[in-house]
């Protein structure tokens, strides 16, 4: 049997293969983030079958201040409860199993869709950001009340916890500016609070900054390591800002070197995305211990049948 079949245990909850169909905006959702129809077909077409293992659900933003985008689903509110409800029952009715996202975008986020100013590491005093903190778990609450399997907490591509972990944009001479980490340890300790013990909980990490004077492999390691020791059950590991593809590098699984890295120093499964399109080049990724989960997004982005071509062997 390929390792890509086999099941993966994620805290309580089990897996019934490696195949993650990681976060990608649809732009699909209302005017207020609410979930449409359109979201719910999206995610019905791309889990028809059942051949995903795991859906990470695309950032849903936790606080209006924190919106990246039009069309970008909220978990920011109770009213969103219901429309949330329906897509997880969506999803799980092809027998696939789902996290939500929860996300803030900093100086990411735009005043013409906020209408608030973009908020930042430099620009944040310590109550704001403990709002932001408390805007987290309340949106983590919301996703367990939904029905969501897990969370996962986005630290990658530009957005405000990113933002807060690079030293190309955390500049603060304070205790958040000389432990890049101490916002994530109280989003994480903040979550883990209002879910409990048994609900999994995950952080995609934009390990590297990929640019002069940025995160390295070397933080990316010790990171990782304190991630884990606050809670984290699954690392998904990522690099650069929005949309970053690595310059010289075709690989399938371009962010490999980072993520075998973590995984030789952490306990929990390790996710892996970046260019990954062939199921062969993902089962090579993973008897080479690269990471314990593979993310196909572009994949099936681009194709809706690409897991059942890559998962059935009938």
């Amino acid at each position: 049997m390929r390792i890509i079949d086999t099941p993966l245990k994620i805290k309580n909850m089990e897996l019934k293969n490696r195949l993650v169909m990681p976060p990608m905006a649809t732009a699909k959702a209302g005017k207020d983030g609410e979930i449409s129809n359109d979201v719910c077909t999206y995610y019905d077409e791309k889990t028809k079958g059942g051949w995903i293992g795991l859906v990470i659900c695309e950032h849903s933003f936790v606080m209006q201040e924190g919106k990246a985008g039009a069309g970008q689903v909220s978990i920011s509110k109770d009213e969103d409860l219901e429309g949330l409800r329906r897509l997880v029952d969506t999803i799980h009715a092809n027998g696939t199993c789902v996290f939500a996202q929860i996300a803030h975008a900093g100086q990411r986020a735009k005043k013409d869709i906020t209408g608030m100013e973009p908020a930042g590491p430099d620009t944040m005093d310590n109550q704001h950001i403990q709002e932001v903190i408390e805007s987290f778990a309340d949106a983590a609450k919301r996703a367990r009340e939904a029905g969501f399997d897990g969370v996962e907490i986005h630290s990658a591509h530009g957005y405000l916890l990113n933002q807060f972990y690079s030293p190309l944009a955390n500049h603060r001479t304070d205790e958040y500016g000389t432990d890049k980490l101490k916002i994530h340890k109280e989003v994480i300790k903040a979550v883990r609070k209002a879910v409990g013990n048994d609900f999994p909980v995950a952080l995609r990490l934009g390990a590297c900054d990929y640019a002069e004077g940025g995160n390295t492999i070397l933080e990316a390691v010790a990171a990782a390591k304190e991630l884990e020791a606050c809670g984290i059950d699954l690392l998904d590991i990522s690099g650069g800002m929005n949309g970053y593809i690595r310059p010289g590098h075709t690989e399938q699984g371009y962010f490999q070197d980072v993520s075998e890295a973590v995984k030789q120093e952490v306990k929990i499964p390790v996710l892996l995305t970046g260019g990954i399109t062939d199921v062969n080049a993902a089962e090579d990724l993973l008897a080479r211990s690269k990471a314990d989960l593979i993310g196909a997004g572009r994949a099936i982005l681009k194709d809706t049948s690409w897991p059942e071509k890559a998962m059935d062997h009938r």
